[in-house]
């Protein structure tokens, strides 16, 4: 790996880690999901720190070219996170619903009391 490539991947694995850690520390990113953040720019560092890891992860899996690994594994990342966030939303919408019927109830429960 050419050595401008090296440093130029190393920092943005760590500019990557700092802004989730203030992001984080701004209140702007819950830390439950600057888990997943945080593990991709450590993968970042780690890759350009050292790149025979990835000839490593290639060869063990069985791929020729080590860029299709990193293709691979960026996908599998961001379909990890398309999952993560679609559990989330239906957590949000069953939650949104039941205030929704709750609120209904309480509503009709004043304007019972108000007319009693």
């Amino acid at each position: 790996m050419e050595l401008r490539l090296k440093i130029v991947s190393i920092l943005i694995g760590l500019l990557l880690m700092v802004f989730i850690i203030n992001l984080v520390r701004t209140r702007k990113l819950r830390e439950e999901y600057s888990f997943l953040w945080l593990s991709m720019g450590a993968m970042v560092f780690l890759l350009a720190v050292w790149p025979n890891f990835l000839i490593f992860i290639s060869r063990l899996i069985g791929v020729i070219f080590p860029v299709s690994t990193l293709f691979f594994f960026g996908l599998l990342f961001l379909i990890l996170i398309s999952l993560h966030y679609s559990i989330k939303i239906s957590a949000l919408t069953n939650q949104v619903k039941d205030l929704a019927q709750e609120i209904a109830l309480l509503k009709n429960r004043t304007e019972e009391l108000e007319e009693g």
